[in-house]
């Protein structure tokens, strides 16, 4: 322990004087240096974290949502845009894709310790997943929606009856976003009993 603690001074004091062999000039540009290699390397790796091939790079997303999506107008239609998953789960600004980020890392806990890894315990947690991401879009007025889908570009006279009279009141005074209507728009739903609005 004491040899711990000799260390750490000496640790201490070795970054705490001042430069003996470099000039401030030379430690400066080598900070900031350092400092774009660092951010290259943080920004290259939170886009690697950003793709379709990441996201179902785990058989859980893999052999579940992803394949019920691939029966959706948003991963195939007569306009060919295609919505991958980052585009639905994960914000576009930086500030809120690393809020994001940092709330998916408890979705390596459940990798790792396998709370989701048949396709028994995820239909068994499907309703509670389904609730975490509708809470989350609720709570940002269906920012990923609107990412692609802008309320000002909309012609109600293409729309059906009912989605025309939602769009245009409910919708455009915020009383509602879209998640509120749009659940299991690109996956399965889970049993939908007792949740807010369904029958």
């Amino acid at each position: 322990m004491k040899k711990l603690i000799a260390n750490l001074k000496f640790a201490w004091q070795l970054f705490n004087r001042p430069s003996v062999h470099y000039s401030i000039g030379f430690l400066t540009m080598g900070g900031f240096v350092a400092g774009i290699i660092f951010w290259g390397g943080f920004n290259t790796a939170l886009e690697a974290t950003n793709t379709e091939t990441f996201c179902i790079s785990c058989h859980e997303m893999e052999n579940n949502v992803y394949q019920e999506l691939q029966a959706t107008i948003h991963f195939s239609n007569r306009s060919g845009v295609r919505a991958t998953c980052p585009d639905c789960h994960v914000p576009h600004e930086w500030t809120d894709k690393i809020a994001r980020k940092m709330q998916a890392s408890k979705e390596v806990w459940g990798k790792i310790f396998g709370t989701i890894n048949t396709r028994e315990k995820f239909e068994a947690k499907r309703l509670e997943l389904a609730q975490h991401e509708w809470a989350r879009l609720k709570a940002n007025d269906s920012l990923e929606c609107r990412n692609c889908h802008n309320f000002e570009y909309m012609d109600f006279t293409r729309q059906s009856a009912r989605a025309s009279v939602q769009h245009s009141t409910a919708l455009a005074a915020g009383e509602k976003t879209c998640i509120d209507c749009h659940k299991g728009i690109a996956h399965h739903l889970p049993n939908m009993k007792g949740v807010e609005g369904w029958q």
